[in-house]
């Protein structure tokens, strides 16, 4: 993974260097001490796929840059910055990038971030690689009929990434699952009228990972496992709004995602904790998986039928 670090502070862009290079993380092939020094075609050159930008800056500050960058910067950007102000936040997100995260850094949260971001990017390139390999197998096997087909997979997939990226679980274990569950849902609607329960979902999910031939007793296992990722899944989400909407309350995802998937009180209260003076463990949490699932389907439906304009968030 190549990084690009836009700070005036040659310190935090030595820190953050150093935390990248230390973790294994991907190399730095280029820094900047102003947002004028950065130019689109640069970054293509050098071919960055994450841009560590600051948000204030005595030249062009990060927000200017960014709108600068939109049409010739496709890589993905993480803003640091010890401003607080929730319009200068809210307008960060609103301009795409992925995360904002508050001076005085933070190694454990750099980390964490920019490996969510990584896992972000491999996911999206391993669906580039799916969908051109089912390309030219299409253009080889059944035009007519396969053409049909890779449309479908392709709008599913791409609904399906969009929102475990809104919903800040794209580089969990059970994102994998969802998008299974997701697939399934979209098939099985073309047979049956009825939603189906969740058992048939988990059952019919697992079948099809293990095959035809599995036993009764592996299919159980895997259902169960599957359950348990998908269910740690919606719990980070949940955590990931009531952060986002602890930093920001007006912030266009939290308001639109947070209360939507989950029920508001368990947000509410879990806001409560992380805003907690004290240091303590989060308590155990229950969460509505169906509710969950069944809105994550009807949120790939809209988005796959046109009927949302989806741009940074805001719809």
């Amino acid at each position: 993974m190549r990084f690009f670090i836009a700070d005036d502070d040659r310190a935090i862009r030595s820190i953050l260097r150093q935390i990248i290079e230390d973790e294994d993380l991907g190399e730095v092939v280029g820094e900047a001490e102003d947002g004028s020094q950065i130019e689109g075609h640069y970054l293509h050159f050098k071919q960055v796929d994450i841009l560590l930008i600051d948000l204030l800056m005595p030249g062009r500050d990060g927000i200017e840059t960014i709108r600068h960058l939109q049409n010739s910067y496709t890589g993905k950007t993480v803003m640091i910055s010890q401003v607080e102000a929730k319009e200068m936040v809210g307008e960060a997100y609103s301009l795409g990038i992925e995360y904002f995260i508050h001076k005085p850094i933070n190694k454990i949260e750099i980390i964490t971030v920019l490996r969510k971001v990584k896992d972000l990017i491999e996911l999206e390139t391993s669906i580039g690689d799916i969908q051109n390999s089912l390309r030219r197998l299409v253009q080889r096997n059944e035009p007519q009929q396969s053409r049909l087909s890779e449309a479908h997979e392709k709008s599913v997939k791409e609904t399906g990434k969009f929102l475990l990226s809104e919903l800040g679980i794209v580089g969990e274990s059970g994102a994998h699952d969802l998008m299974a569950v997701l697939h399934f849902l979209f098939e099985d609607e073309q047979a049956q009228k009825s939603v189906p329960s969740l058992k048939r979902v988990f059952t019919n999910v697992a079948l099809r990972k293990l095959g035809p031939a599995a036993s009764e007793a592996d299919v159980s296992r895997e259902t169960k496992a599957s359950e348990q990722r998908i269910r740690r899944a919606i719990i980070h989400s949940l955590n990931h709004f009531a952060s986002l909407g602890t930093t920001d309350f007006s912030n266009p995802k939290f308001e639109y995602y947070a209360s939507k998937f989950f029920d508001f009180p368990a947000v509410s209260k879990r806001m409560k904790e992380m805003q907690a003076k004290e240091t303590i463990p989060l308590s155990p949490v229950k969460v509505n998986m169906k509710k969950f699932i069944h809105v994550f389907f009807l949120e790939a439906k809209d988005l796959r039928e046109g009927s949302k304009f989806v741009s940074g968030g805001s719809r």
